[in-house]
């Protein structure tokens, strides 16, 4: 169910990106909006995943600098039928985890310092596994591609709206752009369209992981344990060097903190007693 919901908002987003490319230029502007999306992703692609981990200073370890946790990573890769990913700490109190790379020949799974402190063994393989589910629904792949559609039409927002401004789009009720009309649509409702999209697909890439995580390792209360734990930490201290731009990549958004209904309503994450609560019911339906 997840993952159909997944390509169904996919689709909505590339048609969502192509029909402001309308709105702009025609059937020229979507093909041009169609060539700067595959450039981006393209370049997306490739490098995402050294500047996120540099972004946040994470630290490569090896089988000798940390065998305790390179071996679960191992064991859970192995179960999980996926090659072993590279390992990096980020060197930071805050408990919290991610994935990425391009594809699982060429992924990494960071945990902060803080993570291997504040949760048991058991834990921190629900944690893991999680991760790991990322690399092998080749999530972050998927998410980069929605980041940078969704980044391609907000570009675009801005630039009508300049454009609007000192006299060009919008100004003729009868050009192919649909006049006043299409620059409300595209400076107001676009933008908000690609977010809502965009966080809708972030959401069920999370319950998924949870679900292919609770499979992994076999013990989906453990995970849903680490998940309070998680969010615990989280509501009390904002990570370090975190942004809204990479906050989807993390097991627990590290803006939980922020009370504002707002910040809730457009995060990155299903809450956290959601997840919880699929997972309780994930470890009902074992026994």
């Amino acid at each position: 169910m997840n993952s159909l919901k997944t390509t169904l908002l996919l689709a909505s987003m590339t048609g969502l990106l192509l029909f402001v490319g309308h709105l702009i230029g025609g059937s020229q502007g979507m093909t041009i909006m169609l060539f700067i999306s595959i450039l981006m992703n393209f370049f997306s692609y490739w490098y995402s995943d050294k500047i996120v981990l540099t972004m946040y200073g994470a630290q490569e370890v090896s089988l000798q600098q940390n065998p305790d946790l390179i071996r679960t990573v191992s064991q859970l890769a192995q179960k999980a039928k996926l090659p072993m990913p590279k390992v990096y700490i980020i060197p930071t109190d805050v408990p919290n985890a991610f994935a990425t790379g391009r594809d699982p020949e060429h992924s990494a799974i960071a945990v902060t310092s803080g993570i291997m402190r504040a949760l048991s063994t058991e834990e921190l393989e629900g944690v893991l596994a999680h991760e790991l589910s990322h690399v092998k629904n080749r999530d972050t792949l998927i998410s980069t591609i929605v980041a940078t559609l969704a980044g391609v039409i907000t570009m675009i927002a801005h630039i009508a709206r300049w454009g609007a401004i000192f006299g060009g789009f919008g100004r003729n009720e009868d050009d192919d752009g649909g006049g006043i009309v299409g620059l409300l649509f595209l400076v107001i409702l676009a933008p908000v369209a690609a977010l809502l999209i965009q966080l809708g697909i972030s959401r069920s890439r999370e319950y998924l992981a949870d679900e292919s995580a609770a499979k992994i390792s076999g013990k989906p209360l453990a995970l849903a344990s680490a998940l309070e734990k998680i969010e615990y930490y989280a509501q009390n201290r904002v990570l370090p060097e975190a942004t809204p731009a990479t906050s989807h990549l993390f097991i627990i958004n590290p803006f939980s903190n922020v009370s504002d209904w707002t910040v809730s309503l457009f995060s990155t994450h299903p809450t956290t007693s959601q997840r919880i609560q699929r997972l309780r019911e994930l470890a009902g339906y074992r026994t």
